[in-house]
C-alpha cells in the first residue's frame, strides 16, 4: 500500500486512531476508525518505513485537538468549521451539544467515502459536509462567507492540513479566514523547519508520489500568521503533551535529559519542534 493521493493521509491517520481505540487504557475511543482506515490505511502504516513508530505523534494530536475543541464549544463556539476534514469522526464520537453546527470541508472523493461508510450512524450535532478544493479561492471565500454570516463564534479547525500547503497558500487561507468577523479562533498543528526536514527524509518521497509533498514549516513559527490577521493564543508542544497523556515516543527520556544542558533559548526551540496552536484574531 502507498499514498496515491493526499486524501490517503486521512486513512493513514485513521489507522492510528484505531490503534489507540483498541488499547485497554485508550485516551479516546473512535469506534469508526478501523472501518474508515480500511486496508489502505492499515497497509500504509504496516509498510511505510517509520510509520509504526510515529503513532504517538498522531495520537497525541488527536487527543489535544479533542480537548481544545470541547473546551471552546463549551465556552460558546456555535460552529466548528473543519477544513480538510478527511475521515475525522468527531461529530459522531464526541459528546457535542445537539445545537452545535459542524461543517466538514474536503475533496468530494474522501467525503463521499466517509458518508458511505458512516451511513446509518447518527451524528451528535448538526452535521453537514461541503465538497470543494480549498485551493479554489473563490469557492473557499464563498463558503466562508456562508458559514460565517449566521454564526456568532466560529472555531476553525485544520488538523493535518497546513504542512501540505505552500507559504503563499497558507497566507491566502489565513487572510480569507480573517475576513469573516465571526471566525474568532483557528486551531492548527505546526511543524518546525527541522521537523519538516526529518519528515521529508523519512516519508517525503512516499508523500510526494501521492501529490502530497511536505511544504509548510515557517522559520518564524506562529509569528508567520501575524501579518495575516492571526496571533498565537495558546501553544502546546507535542513532546510535552505526549508526556502529559503518557504517549511519549520511545527514548523520549534521552531528549529530556540532554535538554538539561541546553540554553533556555535552545530548550524553547526544542519545545517548538512541533506543536498544536490555537490562533486568535490579532
Amino acid at each position: 500500500m502507498r499514498i496515491e493521493h493526499v486524501s490517503d493521509t486521512a486513512r493513514w491517520v485513521a489507522t492510528y486512531r484505531a490503534m489507540e481505540t483498541e488499547r485497554p487504557d485508550a485516551i479516546f475511543r473512535d469506534p469508526y476508525a478501523r472501518r474508515l482506515a480500511g486496508p489502505t490505511g492499515e497497509g500504509i502504516v504496516a509498510n511505510m518505513r517509520g510509520a509504526q513508530s510515529a503513532a504517538w505523534a498522531m495520537i497525541t494530536r488527536t487527543a489535544v485537538f479533542d480537548e481544545i475543541i470541547l473546551r471552546e464549544v463549551r465556552a460558546g463556539a456555535d460552529v466548528v468549521l473543519n477544513l480538510a476534514a478527511g475521515l475525522d469522526a468527531r461529530p459522531w464520537r464526541m459528546e457535542l451539544p445537539p445545537t452545535l453546527r459542524w461543517v466538514d470541508v474536503d475533496f468530494p472523493g474522501i467525503l463521499d467515502y466517509k458518508s458511505e461508510l458512516l451511513a446509518g450512524e447518527k451524528p451528535r450535532c448538526k452535521y453537514e459536509s461541503v465538497r470543494i478544493d480549498l485551493r479554489d479561492g473563490a469557492a473557499r471565500r464563498a463558503l466562508f462567507a456562508s458559514v460565517g454570516a449566521p454564526a456568532r463564534r466560529v472555531l476553525v479547525v485544520s488538523e493535518g492540513l497546513l504542512i501540505y500547503l505552500t507559504e503563499q497558500e497558507v497566507a491566502d487561507l489565513a487572510e480569507d479566514l480573517y475576513a469573516v468577523p465571526s471566525f474568532y479562533a483557528w486551531l492548527i498543528d505546526l511543524a518546525s523547519p527541522r521537523l519538516l526536514k526529518w519528515m521529508s527524509r523519512s516519508w517525503g518521497k512516499a508523500a510526494a508520489k501521492g501529490n502530497a509533498p511536505f511544504q509548510f514549516a515557517p522559520a518564524t513559527g506562529t509569528a508567520f500568521f501575524k501579518p495575516h490577521g492571526w496571533r498565537e493564543r495558546e501553544f502546546r508542544g507535542s513532546m510535552e503533551e505526549a508526556r502529559r497523556i503518557k504517549r511519549e515516543m520511545r527514548g523520549a527520556w534521552i531528549w529530556r535529559f540532554l535538554g538539561r544542558f541546553y540554553s533556555a533559548k535552545r530548550r524553547e526551540e526544542f519545545r517548538r519542534f512541533s506543536g498544536f496552536v490555537l490562533l486568535e484574531r490579532a
